[in-house]
């Protein structure tokens, strides 16, 4: 399994903020987009973390910065955070994206007839582990959601991360105790 450490530089909940990424020993930068392969294993992906579960700040990797890491979102150029959904803060699983995936602009779904957002494949690993930014999970997937987000396609790809102790007994969004797990 590969190994990979972070690195902040900036404040906490400011625009500066980034978080690199580097593979076994410091000074030695990569791109979480680009260098960390898609596939861990045969049916196995890599997952980077963007936004740990339970918390708020809408973490993204910055896909036009060099070295890509991670940054908060801003919209109009305010940093963006996710709403609460009580009794829930954040979100409630880890958020994040498969490297070396892109949802083209270009390309029309034709399940949704929608265009991609430019954006990495987002993923919701639902295993019980509350992960940190910039963790590199290898994930399974369990289905997968459509969302249409201001006329864009965004797929959420539903994953459970390998090491969670419930992994083995999740295929697809019902587990051997026959319960839905989201909806």
């Amino acid at each position: 399994s590969m190994s990979f450490s972070v690195e902040e530089r900036g404040r906490d909940n400011t625009a500066d903020y980034r978080l690199y990424f580097s593979k076994c020993h410091k000074g030695k930068y990569i791109s979480p987009f680009h260098d960390i392969p898609i596939y861990a294993d045969e049916n196995i992906f890599h997952a980077v973390v963007e936004v740990p579960r339970w918390t708020n700040a809408k973490m993204e990797i910055a896909t036009k910065d060099p070295l890509n890491p991670l940054k908060q979102d801003l919209k109009k150029g305010n940093l963006r955070y996710v709403s609460n959904v009580f009794p829930h803060k954040g979100y409630i699983w880890n958020y994040g994206a498969i490297p070396q995936t892109w949802e083209d602009p270009g390309h029309r779904d034709g399940d949704t007839g929608c265009c991609g957002d430019n954006d990495p494949i987002d993923v919701c690993d639902i295993g019980s582990k509350i992960c940190s930014r910039g963790e590199v999970l290898r994930v399974k997937v369990l289905g997968t959601l459509a969302l249409i987000d201001e006329g864009e396609t965004d797929w959420k790809v539903i994953v459970i991360n390998v090491e969670d102790p419930e992994a083995e007994d999740f295929n697809g969004l019902r587990s051997k105790n026959s319960f839905i797990l989201l909806f």
